[in-house]
C-alpha cells in the first residue's frame, strides 16, 4: 500500500516539475475583484466587462442610469470620462482599458487615481467592430499629479 502512495506523490511530483506554469499559478496571488458601474442600456460595456473577466478577474457589475455621480464621486476628470467606471484594488478604471494594462497598475502600484480610455475607441476591449481597422488609442494615468500616457494600444495590442 505504502508503494502506491509513494508512486502517487512521484508522479505528482514529477507533473507539477514539468509544468512550471501548474507552479506558477499556484503560487500566483489571485487578481482583485472588479467593480463595474454601468448604463443599463450599454451593450459595450458587458463586452468589456468580458474582456475583462476572460482575463481572470471576477467582475461584479452594478447597472445605474446615475453614472456621472459615480465618476464624481471618484474623481474622474470629465475630460477623461467614458461609458463605464470599474473600480480595483483602490483604482478607478474609466472605459475601455485593455485588462493588460489593468494588471500592470496593480503590478506597479503608482501613486495615481486610476486608469482612463478616454471616449470609445473603435478597437479597444469591448468596442471591436469586424471588418473596421482598430484605432490607436492611450492608457491614461490620471492623479493628483496630473496625467501622462501609460501605456498606447491599436486595439488589444500594445504599440
Amino acid at each position: 500500500m505504502r508503494s502506491n502512495l509513494m508512486i502517487g506523490r512521484r508522479a505528482l511530483l514529477t507533473a507539477l516539475m514539468a509544468s512550471p506554469i501548474a507552479v506558477r499559478a499556484a503560487w500566483a496571488d489571485p487578481l482583485p475583484g472588479i467593480i463595474v458601474t454601468k448604463d443599463p442600456d450599454c451593450g459595450c460595456c458587458g463586452a468589456w466587462v468580458e474582456h475583462v473577466r476572460s482575463a481572470g478577474f471576477h467582475v461584479e457589475v452594478i447597472e445605474s442610469p446615475e453614472l456621472n455621480r459615480v465618476k464624481a464621486r471618484l474623481g474622474v476628470p470629465q475630460s477623461l470620462a467614458s461609458c463605464h467606471t470599474a473600480e480595483v484594488g483602490g483604482y478607478v478604471i474609466e472605459g475601455h482599458v485593455p485588462a493588460d494594462s489593468v494588471k500592470r497598475l496593480l503590478a506597479e502600484k503608482p501613486d495615481a487615481r486610476g486608469l482612463a480610455v478616454p471616449g470609445m475607441p473603435t478597437g479597444s476591449p469591448g468596442m471591436e467592430v469586424e471588418g473596421v481597422e482598430p484605432e490607436i488609442f492611450d492608457v491614461v494615468l490620471f492623479g493628483p499629479s496630473g496625467q501622462r500616457t501609460f501605456a498606447r494600444y491599436k486595439g488589444n495590442k500594445p504599440v
